[in-house]
């Protein structure tokens, strides 16, 4: 999987692809990647796939009732966000030699050839 918890992403498919804003323009919905689940091949993005959730009321939460959460959405309805174009890219592997001699495989970006973090 080549997204990681914290990478920002560009929704490319599905309910959530574009946010209108108050004039009408619809833009690419882009969100943080706040947990990722490799083994069902699901991201979780703030802000993204917004569910209402019936809680019952318990010790934090007296009160209970209906709260909106985000619910996990498939990997490949997501693609990075390349940090230099800020436009959506594929993602490449390099491998870097550091100082001390030790190599190591970095994520780059297609389109510009940019480190992600």
């Amino acid at each position: 999987m080549q997204i990681k918890a914290g990478d920002t992403v560009v929704v490319i498919a599905g309910k959530n692809k574009f946010t209108v804003d108050k004039k009408g323009n619809k833009t690419q919905t882009t969100g943080k990647v706040l947990r990722v689940y490799p083994k069902t091949n699901k991201v979780l993005v703030e802000g993204v796939n917004i569910v209402k959730k019936h809680q019952k009321p318990t010790q934090a939460n007296q009160q209970g009732g209906i709260i909106e959460v985000e619910a996990p959405i498939d990997a490949s309805n997501v693609m990075l966000l390349d940090p230099k174009t800020n436009k959506p890219t594929r993602v490449g592997y390099k491998f870097v030699e550091s100082k001390d001699g030790k190599v190591s495989k970095v994520r780059v970006a297609k389109k510009s050839g940019a480190e992600l973090k």
